[in-house]
């Protein structure tokens, strides 16, 4: 049986023009090689999964490439280059933090870095999760991160910044990763779906993007879950289902029946959610979170804030012009005030629906004040 290689470690970007959703990073890591201008530190920070280690390990494979390409991509063709994909580079090291945390290890990492490189341009030592080393080990670092030999490039990831003591912070340069964009990593599994032959609804790739929030690398794990569960044919339906999440046409039905006014189907929608395994924080949170796109879907200039597919994208935008400002921002007020209470409240069902009430009566409350 041939061994499985995971997506995120098989689909793992090899040059900056395949990073996903990190181009204002790579944009000026490429024109600092291509101007000379490398700092002797680098901090990574942002959260899991969103491509900090693997920033890092391409660019200390690019300038150390004796034969970069005008797009200052490294060659993969150079005696650096095929050590580092052979894994035996002896110019890049990488350290984990979170199990080299003491003072003998940094110390350990200061000698080797007096040894001049061999062979090649740099050598680079990338320090993942340092926010884990003891605040010895960060004493201990500190002249030699300040001021280290010309060869030697450091490169620091961590998910927690403001672990980071601030005399570390002052001798990097310090990128900030974002979470990737929802359609960025729909875009990346469709990939990744085509070159692993395995059929799927779009919106079922959707589903997936929004459960990983923003992670990469979640996205990828859940994406081979999926294909696990369903054997190579992913469905809307059936990722919904595996990923414990709530169907995003409940709330377009709920906000249409709050517009009518309709209280009783209101209830038994509900019931319907209830019946299906839902809790009522997952429910109030989901509305909470629909009702704010819709009211960003309001303006065409707010519609880059909507983290949604290009077809929930439109759904919003009809039914925000159907509601209006005004009623959206209402039924805002009550969505946010019963998810802020939910926690305290003794009988949850009943908060719930007691929520649900306020929201179908809104419409009716409106009209009468018009009318008088």
């Amino acid at each position: 049986m041939e061994n499985f290689i995971v997506s995120a470690r098989k689909y793992r970007p090899a040059t900056f023009e395949s990073v996903v959703g990190q181009s204002h990073i790579t944009t000026t890591l490429k024109n600092a090689i291509r101007t000379g201008q490398l700092a002797q530190a680098f901090l990574f920070c942002g959260p899991r999964g969103v491509g900090k280690t693997t920033c890092a390990r391409i660019l200390a494979k690019t300038i150390n490439c004796s034969n970069p390409t005008a797009d200052i991509e490294a060659c993969n063709q150079c005696e650096s280059c095929r050590s580092f994909n052979e894994g035996t580079s002896m110019n890049i090291f990488e350290l984990d933090a979170a199990s080299n945390n003491s003072v003998d290890d940094i110390r350990k990492l200061v000698e080797e870095v007096r040894i001049p490189p061999q062979s090649g341009r740099y050598k680079v030592y990338i320090i993942d999760e340092v926010h884990m080393l003891s605040a010895q080990a960060f004493n201990a670092f500190l002249k030699t991160l300040e001021e280290p030999p010309a060869y030697a490039k450091f490169i620091l990831a961590t998910t927690e910044k403001h672990k980071i003591i601030p005399t570390i912070l002052s001798r990097c340069q310090i990128f900030d990763f974002k979470r990737i964009q929802t359609s960025d990593i729909v875009n990346h599994l469709k990939y990744v779906a085509s070159q692993e032959g395995v059929a799927y609804e779009p919106e079922a790739l959707s589903v997936i993007a929004q459960k990983a929030e923003g992670g990469l690398r979640d996205a990828l794990s859940l994406f081979d879950q999926m294909v696990s569960f369903t054997g190579h044919n992913l469905t809307y339906k059936g990722c919904l289902e595996n990923l414990n999440m709530l169907d995003a046409d409940y709330f377009f039905r709920f906000v249409d029946l709050f517009r009518a006014g309709d209280i009783a189907n209101s209830l038994l929608l509900y019931q319907e959610i209830i019946d299906s395994g839902f809790d009522g924080q997952h429910f109030i949170t989901g509305l909470a979170e629909h009702l704010r796109n819709l009211m960003v879907s309001i303006d065409p200039i707010t519609h880059k804030l909507l983290d949604v597919s290009d077809n929930y994208r439109q759904r919003f935008a009809q039914q925000s012009a159907a509601c209006g400002l005004p009623l959206i921002m209402r039924y805002l007020e009550i969505a946010s005030d019963s998810e802020y209470r939910y926690r305290d409240a003794n009988n949850k069902r009943l908060f719930v629906e007691v929520c649900l009430m306020k929201l179908a009566a809104v419409m009716k409350n409106l009209q009468q004040q018009q009318a008088g």
